[in-house]
Parts: structure tokens; C-alpha cells; sequence
């Protein structure tokens, strides 16, 4: 005699979730509203809004406000200059704080948990705290002039990669650790048996096991240090060497009142971000659900 036993059904499972989806439709709408608006708008021409009003509906709309904030605007030297600071931000911030994490996570000291607190701790300070003792350091601190034109850190583009990955590695310090955690120790502790050096298990073993919080990790960080305002706009002075974020301020200089145009221009800084999203989002998801269930 054979028995067959049926799973019961979750609880809640194929019960319609009616509020759940309406109050997902009401957010998903009012984070839409604002951005389609602001696209409407850097499609009409600026006679016509300034005519019949922005929030009207009158009028042909054309690519000439992107064409001229890219071109009037110097966006693309904008564009170099941050993709300049971003990448090796990301790079360095991925690299040490991988390497930091296999310290702490894969190995037992006496001042592990020490060590991660302290890296943690740093991104509970907010910038400004520490925004004039940096400036004044970096106004001190003397580089060649032929890698420098002001002589010192500030003005150059080392010092915004130096305080964007310091300010970051805590961040995913503490990510990669918890992840590299939950890696079995058997893995390494095999490799070493197999007479593995120290970076041949981090290289060979563990960085390859942690792709997906890599990839998730990245992703938030190219659109974190993409959008920073703050460290670009303190450390550096020079017009033509700003990132796009502060650069954009010198469009709106230029043309105060041609809101058409600022609005092209914020819809062109908004495409690399979501660019990387897309392109990253599998990867970006399954990082952000590891370890959510259990096998």
C-alpha cells in the first residue's frame, strides 16, 4: 500500500492581494508623474512653454533642448570628467573592501570584530563633519605640479577618489563580510590542505563565489558615487574638470530661465545610471536576495 502526501498550501497562497498591488500602482505613479513631466518638458521648445505655461499641453515637441544642453552645455567633457572619478572609485572600493572582508570573515584574530566595527562606524559620521579638517589636509598636502596645478590635493580628481572610496569601503566591508560568512569554511581550509597560498584563496576561491554581491554592490556604487554632489563640488574648483553633477549647475548659469534646456540636461545625466541598472539588474537582484531562504 502506497501512500501520497499533499502539501498543504501556504497560507495566503492564491488569496489576491488587492491592496497590496493598488498601493504599488499609487507609488509606481507618483514616482512616474515627476520624471514623464520633466521629459514632456524637455521636448517643447521654450517659446511654447513660456506661451501657454508648462503644465499645458499645446505645441510640437522636438530634440532641440538636448542637442543644444549637450553642445552649449559641454556635457561631454562633464561626462569624462565623472566617469574620471567613478570608475576608480568603484574598482578601489570593491578591491579593498573585498580584501577586508576575506580578512575578517575567513580568518580569526583578536581584533576581528574590532576591526569591522571600525570600518563600519565611519559611514555613521555625516560628510559635513568632516569636510573642512579634509579640506585643510588636503590644502597641506603637497603634490608635483606636473600631476597637480594648484600644488596640492585639492583641485584634482585623487582627492575626490581618496575620500569616495574611504567614505564607501565601510559600506561593503560590511556586506561582503556577512556574505563571505555564509561561504563554507571548507572550502578554504581544503585549498590550504592543497598547500593554497592566502591570495590564491582569495583569488582562485572566494572572489569568484561572491560575484553576485559584487555585482550588486557595483551597481549601487556607480549610482552613489555617480550622483555625489557633495565631495565634487568641495574639493574641486576648476569648471572644466567638475563632474556632471555639479556641472549641470553651470547650464543653469547659463540659462536661468530656459528650464526646457535644464531639463534636457537632467534627462541626459540620468542615462548612464540607468544604463547600468538595466544592464546589471539580474545581477543586481540576486545579490540583493542572497541568503533570503534556505535549501
Amino acid at each position: 500500500m502506497t501512500a501520497t502526501a499533499t502539501a498543504a498550501p501556504a497560507r495566503g497562497a492564491g488569496r489576491p492581494h488587492y491592496g497590496t498591488h493598488l498601493f504599488l500602482i499609487v507609488m509606481a505613479v507618483m514616482w512616474l508623474i515627476p520624471l514623464l513631466w520633466t521629459l514632456y518638458a524637455a521636448l517643447r521648445p521654450k517659446a511654447v512653454t513660456d506661451k501657454y505655461g508648462y503644465w499645458s499641453l499645446h505645441g510640437p515637441i522636438n530634440l532641440d533642448n538636448f542637442t543644444n544642453a549637450w553642445t552649449q552645455g559641454g556635457m561631454a567633457t562633464y561626462f569624462g570628467n565623472t566617469l574620471t572619478i567613478t570608475v576608480p572609485s568603484v574598482l578601489l572600493t570593491l578591491l579593498l573592501a573585498s580584501m577586508m572582508a576575506f580578512a575578517v570573515s575567513r580568518f580569526t584574530w583578536k581584533f576581528n570584530l574590532t576591526l569591522l566595527v571600525l570600518f563600519t562606524a565611519g559611514n555613521m559620521l555625516p560628510p559635513q563633519v568632516l569636510a573642512a579638517p579634509l579640506f585643510e589636509m588636503f590644502k597641506h598636502t603637497p603634490l608635483p605640479y606636473s600631476i597637480s596645478s594648484s600644488g596640492t590635493l585639492l583641485d584634482t580628481y585623487y582627492a575626490v577618489i581618496a575620500v569616495e572610496v574611504a567614505f564607501q569601503m565601510g559600506f561593503c566591508t560590511f556586506v561582503l563580510s556577512n556574505y563571505m560568512k555564509a561561504l563554507p569554511g571548507g572550502l578554504t581550509e581544503a585549498a590550504q590542505v592543497d598547500g593554497a597560498s592566502v591570495w590564491q584563496q582569495y583569488s582562485r576561491i572566494i572572489m569568484p563565489l561572491t560575484r553576485p554581491a559584487l555585482a550588486a554592490l557595483g551597481t549601487l556604487e556607480v549610482v552613489w558615487l555617480y550622483n555625489d554632489y557633495f565631495w565634487p563640488l568641495l574639493f574641486i574648483h576648476s569648471g572644466d574638470r567638475l563632474p556632471i553633477t555639479t556641472g549641470i549647475t553651470n547650464l543653469q548659469g547659463q540659462f536661468l530661465l530656459d528650464y526646457n534646456m535644464i531639463a534636457a540636461g537632467a534627462t541626459i545625466t540620468v542615462i548612464p545610471t540607468l544604463v547600468v541598472y538595466l544592464a546589471l539588474q539580474r545581477h543586481f537582484v540576486a545579490g540583493l536576495t542572497l541568503g533570503a531562504s534556505k535549501g
